[in-house]
């Protein structure tokens, strides 16, 4: 990711970008965002979708702005250059999400950025390494032990086990739910 500078603006819309700047940062975050909060059951919906607010998605594009509002005309806060990296969608205005990545920075993107298809990183916030296992449970077998941020795509999830591969590395197999950033906590996916 590359940091981008603040674009210049004129008084007015540099006004605009700071309001919204202090609303954005009065809005409620998790206590901890790199660990992903189970969102309320029948929890609200996106008033542009209908779809469940929060949620998560991939990122489709390989290059991708984070901006500070939802247009255009607001400034670059990061670039993306992770095509499937997971990011939670926290709200939507028109054809704009406001999205949070694994570190727990918000901005927005365009719709067209974004994409359904699930992926998990393993949480950032694991010290030693993750096993895949090569079926659900405790005492199936070692296939490979993961670093923190390593992507994975995810296939399904029953509730406490994920079954995914490794991106572009051809190894499949289970991990378990609570390791991983880009599903919630108890959440199936079929």
């Amino acid at each position: 990711m590359k940091r981008m500078p603040p674009a210049r603006r004129g008084r007015k819309r540099l006004l605009a970008l700071c309001c919204l700047g202090l609303a954005l940062t009065c809005a409620p975050i998790a206590a901890n965002p790199l660990q992903p909060q189970a969102p309320a059951v029948n929890g609200p919906k996106g008033r542009e979708t209908g779809l469940a607010v929060p949620r998560f998605v991939s990122l489709r594009s390989k290059e991708a702005r984070m901006r500070v509002g939802p247009s255009l005309d607001y400034g670059t806060l990061w670039i993306y250059r992770v095509a499937g990296l997971p990011l939670e969608i926290t709200a939507e205005y028109g054809n704009w999400r406001q999205v949070r990545d694994s570190d727990g920075v918000s901005g927005w993107m365009h719709r067209a950025l974004l994409a359904s298809k699930r992926t998990a990183l393993v949480g950032p916030w694991i010290t030693k390494p993750v096993a895949i296992r090569a079926a659900p449970g405790t005492s199936t077998t070692i296939l490979a032990r993961l670093s923190p941020r390593v992507r994975l795509a995810v296939h399904s999830c029953d509730g406490d086990w994920c079954h995914v591969d490794v991106t572009e590395h051809h190894l499949e197999g289970f991990v378990r739910q609570s390791a991983l950033w880009g599903v919630y906590p108890n959440e199936t996916i079929k």
